[in-house]
């Protein structure tokens, strides 16, 4: 299997953790019972509950390898590694579009927790790898498939601490 580093939030793998314990818990022990029923009615070669059942027990079991492998291949972010001034892992980031002038505000997740529709964007998308590393204030190139897209910074929430500023010398 894949040993892929999956970046997650502490919110992320507590959510991939809940998953597999209630597909452990839950789900195995349903679709178990399923096959039990299934195999009670007679001939397995025509039985469609049967092999609805052992197709949803093959997509479980596939499920639960996946959720082991990515928490045993977890990094959690630490925000306190990045500077709260700079777009990061974890960071909360509203932009502009300066083409249309709308607003958008989300939070830059690992590509395992990545739900746009719920306003979590992964650092590997166009987007998400532009803003990385950027400051408030900056405007941002992204390539879209509907060509270049700019994003101006408005705001960047984090629990980042602040990096002291240089003294001079």
């Amino acid at each position: 299997m894949n040993d892929k580093e999956i970046v997650l939030t502490a919110e992320g793998l507590t959510k991939l953790e809940h998953e597999l314990d209630e597909l452990k818990t839950v789900h195995r022990r349903d679709v178990n019972d399923r096959i039990r029923q299934a195999k009670e009615y007679g001939d397995l070669s025509e039985n469609a509950e049967y092999e609805d059942a052992k197709q949803e027990q093959a997509f479980i079991e596939g499920r639960i390898l996946k959720l082991e492998a990515m928490i045993r291949n977890a990094r959690i972010i630490d925000e306190s590694e990045y500077a709260a001034d700079e777009v990061h892992l974890g960071a909360i980031v509203k932009v502009k579009d300066l083409k249309s002038n709308e607003g958008y505000e989300f939070s830059i997740v690992g590509s395992a927790e990545a739900d746009p529709s719920n306003r979590r964007i992964s650092n590997e998308s166009p987007l998400g790898r532009a803003l990385i590393g950027h400051k408030k204030g900056a405007t941002v190139d992204v390539a879209t498939p509907r060509g270049l897209a700019k994003y101006k910074i408005e705001s960047i929430k984090s629990n980042a601490p602040k990096r002291p500023a240089k003294k001079a010398s």
